[in-house]
This record gives C-alpha cells, structure tokens and sequence, in this order.
C-alpha cells in the first residue's frame, strides 16, 4: 500500500506501507518517473510538484503495479 500525496516540505511524496512495498519493478516505476528515495521520511520524493494531476498519475501507476493507494 502506498500514501502519495503533495508536501509542501517534500514535493510529490509516494510513501509505502512497509518493505515488502519496495519492489524492485515499484522502484524502477518511480525511479523511472523522478522519483529519489529519502531516508529521513522513508519514502520517495519528488521535488517542486505539487500537481494534482501528477498525484492521479503516480497513484494509477502505483495500482497498474498491483499496489493499493491512498491519494
């Protein structure tokens, strides 16, 4: 399960549930898409974009996965 939401702080934040989230086809997606892992939120980030449209992008990637989202 991912949380993918806009942060003020962060940018576009995609943030897994636990571990067994970060599979290595999730992270090549995100990697793929901009994203870069932060340790101090253990989540991956995108900075400057607070799109809502993004947000829906990255969530139906996420699910395309076979992830559940919380957008």
């Amino acid at each position: 399960m991912y949380l993918v939401t806009p942060d003020p702080a962060h940018g576009l934040v995609a943030a897994p549930r636990s571990g067994d989230d970060l599979t290595p086809e999730t992270e090549q997606a995100l990697t793929a898409q901009g994203f870069t892992w932060n340790s101090e939120i253990e989540a991956y980030t995108r900075p400057a974009d607070h799109d809502p449209e993004a947000v829906g992008h990255t969530a139906g990637l996420l699910r395309a996965l076979g992830h559940y989202v919380i957008a």
